[in-house]
Formats: C-alpha cells, sequence, structure tokens
C-alpha cells in the first residue's frame, strides 16, 4: 500500500492514532469473492509511507499552487515520525521515504482505487 501524508498546520500528534488505525483497518483488498472487504493488515500486506506536503496545495487562485494550509517542515517531520512508529506497532513491513527529499516512486496501481483520509473528520 503506497501511502501518501500531508500534515496540515492543524494536525496535532492527537489524531495519530485514530488515523493509523482507520488506515490499518480500511476494507479495500478483496476478498475470494473479489469484493473490497479485508484491510491491509488481513491480508499482511506492506506500507510504503511518504511524506507529501504538496497535498495541501491551494490551486484556486492565480497559477502557483499556495502551502499555507501544509504544516511547517519542523512540525510536519516530527508528525510524519510519529505516524510511521504507530503504523510500525501493527506488525507489518513499513517502508519509508525520506521527508523532505526529492524523490520518484513508481506506482502499479491494481484498479481504480485512491482514496483519501482527512484526520479532520475521523
Amino acid at each position: 500500500m503506497l501511502v501518501l501524508i500531508g500534515i496540515s498546520a492543524s494536525d496535532t500528534s492527537a489524531s495519530i492514532p485514530k488515523l493509523a488505525k482507520k488506515l490499518l483497518e480500511l476494507r479495500i483488498f478483496p476478498d475470494a469473492a473479489g469484493k473490497m472487504n479485508l484491510s491491509v493488515q488481513d491480508v499482511q500486506g506492506s506500507l510504503l509511507i511518504v511524506s507529501q506536503f504538496t497535498l495541501y496545495a491551494d490551486c484556486r487562485k492565480g497559477r502557483r499552487p499556495d502551502f499555507t494550509k501544509a504544516a511547517s517542515p519542523k512540525t510536519a517531520e516530527l508528525l510524519y515520525e510519529n505516524f510511521i512508529a504507530e503504523v510500525k506497532k501493527s506488525g507489518l513491513e513499513v517502508q519509508t521515504g525520506i521527508f523532505g527529499a526529492m524523490m520518484q516512486i513508481s506506482l502499479v496501481n491494481e484498479g481504480p482505487v485512491t482514496l483519501m483520509l482527512d484526520s479532520d473528520e475521523l
């Protein structure tokens, strides 16, 4: 599972356990009948967690994205590391990106499933 995590300026450490639990228990993998009914834990999957502040880009005005809703790098890195630690408690294999680095990530998407979880809505 590729997880792109954007940390907003309003995010706090209090939302990390709920967000990690939701991610780990989300039933998005197919069961024997092909129905999305299994979690990443159920299938003993692995996760690649990558920080992606550009998820908070506001492109409504002008031609340049506005990133003021993203957390400061110092805050975001701390919450990113805390989120990774929380997900690792599951015992699943967890790989990570390098915070703030330019990275190239390849994705083979099995099916049309891309979901967004928002800590403000949990």
